[in-house]
């Protein structure tokens, strides 16, 4: 979903379809959707279906996150373009 494959809105395979598909039990994959609807990767619509969620939690996450960071790097003093090296040689 992460990688564009599978857009925002996508409807997904109902549970009994993609158990069948990748030869797993229906519970299986029922815990799976539950545990991505409550990482807000997908949303369910009833008796619709299940979709790609529309916004990806992520991006929320890492906007707060940087929020965070440049309020720190503001704080002590550090300018943009060190604060950018800082975060480049954590990513190594």
């Amino acid at each position: 979903m992460r990688d564009g494959r599978l857009p925002p809105g996508t409807r997904l395979p109902t549970v009994r379809e993609l158990a069948g598909q990748l030869g797993l039990a229906v519970n299986t994959v029922a815990r799976a959707y539950r545990e991505l609807e409550t990482a807000g990767v997908v949303e369910t619509r009833g008796r619709f279906g299940t979709f790609v969620a529309r916004v990806d939690p992520a991006d929320a996450a890492m906007a707060t996150a940087a929020h965070t960071y440049v309020s720190a790097a503001k704080a002590l003093g550090i300018d943009k373009a060190d604060a950018v090296r800082y975060v480049e040689a954590a990513f190594g």
